[in-house]
């Protein structure tokens, strides 16, 4: 819930204002609440009316709730959009990959795209990654790098604080700009795709519930304090992200480490679409599919299909509104309500369906405006 998309809320909050700030903890609480939902669709009652586990994945439940019209075509949408979703993750990490060493090194006449290249060429890597123990590894030196850069930021807006006036926020927004900031907000706390296998490998299950509520109040107060204060350092002046407002001589070291840890954090869900893609592939009878040679050639090809996207689409914050504004919003909003109006239908109260119908018709509306406008935005970009 913390990751390098944090750099992109202040960006948002330019674009955005005073709704801006609602819109980080009205997103928080109802990606709170989906998540919940999400995973009371694994259970359902026995006999005895105590709640068993009945379903492992996000497949398995839209399996289940797809099952009368085809037996695995819940499972094929959602596997698509979280293939969709996390290719798009790992195209945003070379994207700012690419922006954070043209900012470091400006003297060297190099690209945006070619320090994209480079910093591919250091990936290469992943395509021998066989298992998560490798993975793991990686993403802890890559939340100690967080911590670094966050804690960096905040520190030098905080002796610029004689600067800040609330002036600087907006009482009214330009709409479109609004709808490309709710993709951003959205993008910035999807976490769906991972809960089953969190809620599964929990020691004591029962407190997912109470999990989740710590964890999206903690990152709501986070996002807002960061977001605030870096908006109100530099107001209008803003940029999409964020680390390149700082002065040339914090600039270089925070970019650095920014860089690393957006290389740290590709691995994991490049890992997780490979294997996605690669268990329903070899999911049949064909021995070919299951050979480590054409699991090696599926990896190299999404390596290399993530390296092409980057080069034709180096824009940050406005990939990052519409990866949130179609993926993040199906399957942090529009899927979980859905799924659990399906499945729990006879059982719910009528504030629970109330709420789940509310939260599939705000998420539709927000993926469908914000899809069109961050189109827009790419199409104005490309002239």
């Amino acid at each position: 819930l913390q990751g390098i998309f944090v750099l992109g809320l202040p960006y948002a909050l330019l674009h955005s204002g005073y709704s801006g700030l609602f819109l980080i903890i009205l997103a928080a609480a109802l990606c709170c609440y989906t998540g919940k939902i999400l995973i009371a669709c694994l259970y359902e009652e026995d006999e005895d009316g105590q709640l068993v586990r009945v379903r492992d994945t996000y497949e398995d439940i839209a399996n289940a709730c797809c099952k009368k019209l085809s037996p695995r075509l819940g499972g094929i949408v959602v596997n698509v959009t979280q293939v969709l979703e996390l290719i798009m993750t790992c195209i945003l990490y070379l994207v700012v990959s690419g922006n954070l060493l043209s900012h470091s090194f400006p003297y060297v006449p190099i690209t945006e795209k070619t320090w994209s290249v480079i910093a591919f060429v250091t990936l290469l890597p992943c395509v021998f990654i066989k298992t998560l123990k490798i993975v793991s590894k990686l993403s802890q030196l890559c939340s100690l790098v967080h911590f670094i850069i966050i804690l960096a930021v905040m520190t030098y807006c905080l002796t610029q604080v004689h600067q800040w006036s609330w002036a600087k926020f907006r009482l009214s927004t330009e709409f479109e700009d609004f709808l490309v900031s709710v993709g951003v907000i959205i993008f910035s706390y999807t976490s769906q795709i991972f809960l089953p296998t969190l809620e599964g490998n929990m020691e004591n299950p029962g407190e997912f519930r109470c999990m989740m509520n710590w964890t999206h109040f903690f990152a709501c107060v986070l996002k807002t304090t960061f977001a605030l204060t870096a908006f109100l350092t530099w107001g209008e002046e803003t940029k999409e992200v964020i680390t390149d407002n700082l002065p040339s001589f914090l600039q270089t070291l925070v970019n650095l480490c920014l860089l690393t840890k957006a290389l740290l954090s590709y691995p994991l869900p490049f890992f997780a679409a490979t294997e996605i893609v690669y268990a329903c592939v070899s999911r049949g009878n064909h021995s070919n599919y299951r050979s480590p040679l054409f699991a090696l050639g599926v990896r190299g090809s999404f390596l290399l299909l993530t390296l092409l996207m980057a080069m034709f689409i180096p824009h940050f914050a406005l990939l990052m509104g519409l990866t949130g504004s179609v993926t993040g919003a199906a399957m942090t909003f529009l899927l979980p309500s859905l799924f659990h109006l399906k499945l729990k239908w006879q059982k719910l109260s009528f504030l629970e369906k109330c709420a789940d119908i509310s939260v599939f018709i705000l998420g539709f509306l927000c993926s469908l405006a914000g899809m069109v406008c961050s189109i827009k935005g790419l199409l104005e970009v490309f002239g």
